[in-house]
Order: structure tokens, then sequence, then C-alpha cells
């Protein structure tokens, strides 16, 4: 029989403007995406230290409005959609009736009864079919994420290069808040939020303006250190943070209590998908804990590998790499709660060989975003 061939890959608005700019291109999560420019720790230590701009106009947005949004949303996600004003956005998550995480996303606010999903570019047709399949009411769900770029502009230099180019006091917006305005001429939702630590933006806009909105900053950041940043530093950064990304440290066979996501799950606002299941959990107590560890030896832990002690299989690695802003060899994995303590010592097994590793404080690298 022949082979069965396989999708072809997605590509954003900026696929053209990676290639040109020498960015080597991989498939990630069904689309074909940089994973690096000049280089990953050169890319990473720019946002840590100036300013990076990422393309990630993979993710999905999904809007949902009319008179009975919130009261279909409240029961779809973990956190309380109801606790956002307009102009919030809130971390949550989706859950299955028995705690496993559908996905993690943002809701925003964009009116009294209209709201914004971002999800996870890899999950958008399942995520789609499971809100629209579960979400029944006065309500009128809309697909945006092929008509929509979404640009991050992270870093210490990122406001003052935002600003710059924004017609909208962005010193002005919150963390987890956003506004309306334009950036060097294009339309965009200015959302003060990010997946590295650092402070920022992630700018939403139409595809059509996407390459002039990515050349604009890259332009008006030269005199900051602008760089672009692929998909290899992203990881880095929002490891050194223990972040935690969808396929990797969570997907349907984890729960947030484990996931140690108890804090967007608000059992006090009522009924939601999973409700039952995690609160079992959090009264019994999960029986392992996903946890930040460095390694002691010079290896590097990578995802699937085992976590032993005492040569016994305790857990699994679900991300791991070099930290390029802490100098130090870093993972997060799940392991049995008895062995979750900081301090605790364990064993990551690298090509057959137990590496001596210990159970650290988290996040790795302190966060710099504005919170006030």
């Amino acid at each position: 029989m022949p082979e069965r061939s396989e999708a072809p890959l997605k590509r954003t608005p900026l696929y053209a403007v990676h290639v040109k700019a020498g960015a080597r291109m991989v498939p990630f999560g069904g689309w074909e995406m940089p994973l690096q420019y000049a280089g990953i720790v050169e890319e990473h230590r720019a946002v840590r230290r100036a300013v990076g701009l990422f393309d990630v106009s993979h993710m999905g947005e999904f809007e949902i409005s009319g008179p009975g949004a919130l009261a279909v949303l409240q029961p779809l996600t973990t956190n309380d959609v109801g606790a956002l004003a307009v102009g919030q956005v809130q971390y949550s998550l989706l859950c299955y009736p028995d705690g496993g995480i559908v996905d993690d996303l943002t809701v925003y606010r964009l009116g009294d009864d209209r709201f914004m999903l971002t999800v996870n570019a890899a999950n958008i047709d399942r995520d789609w079919a499971w809100v629209t399949g579960q979400g029944q009411g006065d309500c009128r769900w809309k697909n945006r994420s092929d008509e929509t770029a979404l640009l991050a502009v992270q870093g210490p230099r990122a406001e003052g290069l935002v600003g710059r180019l924004a017609d909208t006091d962005v010193t002005r917006i919150g963390y987890y808040r956003f506004a309306r305005g334009t950036v060097a001429g294009s339309a965009a939702i200015i959302s003060r939020t990010g997946y590295t630590g650092e402070d920022g933006f992630e700018l939403y806009a139409e595809a059509r303006e996407a390459e002039s909105l990515w050349y604009a900053l890259l332009d008006a950041g030269k005199d900051d250190g602008i760089m672009p940043v692929g998909l290899g530093a992203r990881d880095t950064l929002r490891l050194e943070m223990k972040y935690a990304l969808y396929g990797n440290d969570i997907d349907h066979t984890t729960n947030p209590i484990e996931a140690g996501l108890g804090w967007v799950v608000k059992l006090s606002k009522g009924e939601f998908i999973g409700r039952t299941a995690i609160e079992k959990i959090k009264a019994e107590g999960p029986r392992r804990k996903l946890v930040g560890f460095e390694m002691v030896d010079r290896a590097v832990a990578r995802h699937g590998y085992r976590v032993l002690k005492g040569g016994l299989e305790i857990g699994v690695v679900t991300s791991g790499s070099y930290g390029p802003q802490v100098d130090r060899y870093i993972g997060m994995g799940y392991v049995a709660t008895a062995h979750s303590k900081v301090g605790d010592e364990i064993e990551v097994e690298v090509r057959g060989k137990a590496q001596q590793a210990k159970v650290v404080q988290t996040p790795f690298y302190p966060s710099k975003v504005k919170k006030g």
C-alpha cells in the first residue's frame, strides 16, 4: 500500500521574511517556524538584556460574543471569567471531565459580552471542536486564527520601543491588561503579556499587516539592540521561568494540581468541566508534582528521560536545556510527591547513565515583568 502522505506544514504571514533573514526553519506543531536566526544563546540573551521580536502568529484566536458568552465560558474554563474587567487578560485552562488538560490559554475580555481566547498552535482544530461542541448558548463563535498575526516584543527595552511606535501611552497598560491602538500605523490589540519572564507586549494585528509591522519594529529597535528570536530561545526563556509548554509539561494525562496550576482553578465560581475530578485530586493530594531541577553533573536532561532515586524510577523529565542566563543545565519533570521538595536529590538517566540532579526553587531566573 502507498505510504500515507503527511499534511503540508502551515506557514505564518511572515514565512518569507524569516527565510529571507536566513532563519533555520523547522516543523513545530504542524507549522514551519524559525528555530533560530543568529543563534539560540545570543537571541536568548538579547531578550534578557535588550529586546527581542518573536513571530507567534501560529497561535490560535477564537472570539465569542453575545449575551450568553460569559455563561458559556464559565463552565468551559477553570479560572473565573466573571472576574475579568473589560481590557483585562486571564491565564486559564480547558479541562476534560477527568481533570486532564485540553489546553492552556489566555482569555481577553474585549467587551461586556465579547471575549477572545488565545490557544496553542498545535491544538487549534481540537480546541475549536471542543469549545464549540461544549459551549452552547446565546452566543456566536468565530475562529479568527487565519486572519490574525501575533508579534511578541519582549525585554527591558520593549516598553520604550513599542511606545515610540504606538498612538497610545503603553506605560499605562498594566500587566495582563491590554489596549486598542495602532503600532507603526497598524491597528492592534496591545497586550502586556508574554512567555519570557521579561516585560513586554504581544501585538495582535491583521495578518496582512504582519510584514510591515515586523519591519517597522526591527527598524525602530536598531538602537535598542533588537534581534528577531526563534523557537529555540523562546523555549529556553520560558524554561528559565518554569512556564509550562503544552505537549511537554502538560497534556491530557496531567491535571492542574500536579502541574502546579491550581492557582488558575477557581472552585468557588461554580461548576466547570473537570471540577469534580480536580476537587478530588486536591483533597487527596497529588501523587506526583511538576518540579524544577538543576543538574549537578554536567549533562542535559531531555524530554522523556527517566528520573530515578536510588536506581528506582520516580518520574520523568518533561523539559530540559542549558539555561543561558542562569548558566546552568536545568529542567522540569514530574516526580513522586515524596521526592518533590526543594533540595531533594534525584538522578536523571542520560544515555543509560544516572546523572546527579537536585530539586530547586523556581523560577530559575527572577521575573522582570511589571506587575504594578
